[in-house]
């Protein structure tokens, strides 16, 4: 587990349980790795996900709330980083994958 060193949202969980990095990837598989990844996990484990691009930052979260599990937070790496800058976006996995 890795401490979260970005904590300034108190709903934002103090630790991470796995990682994944899709900023080399494209539309859909940003988000086939993302749903392989999850379903690797247990109940209520923290995925940390370092994500770029419009068309992820839209989507993963979106489908992957879709999907039962909760986006926690996501937040550019940089402050003030816009859609093409790196993002990182927590999800709380689910009871369904």
């Amino acid at each position: 587990m890795n401490k979260n060193p970005n904590t300034l949202n108190p709903d934002v969980p103090e630790t991470i349980d796995c990682s994944l990095d899709i900023t080399a990837d494209t539309c859909p598989i940003t988000y086939v790795k993302t749903k392989l990844k999850l379903e690797t996990m247990a109940e209520g484990e923290i995925l940390e996900i370092r994500l770029i691009g419009a068309e992820p930052l839209d989507n993963v979260p979106r489908t992957a709330t879709t999907a039962g599990h909760t986006v926690l937070d996501i937040r550019p790496e940089v402050e003030g980083g816009g859609k093409n800058d790196v993002h990182r976006l927590l999800v709380r996995r689910g009871a369904t994958a």
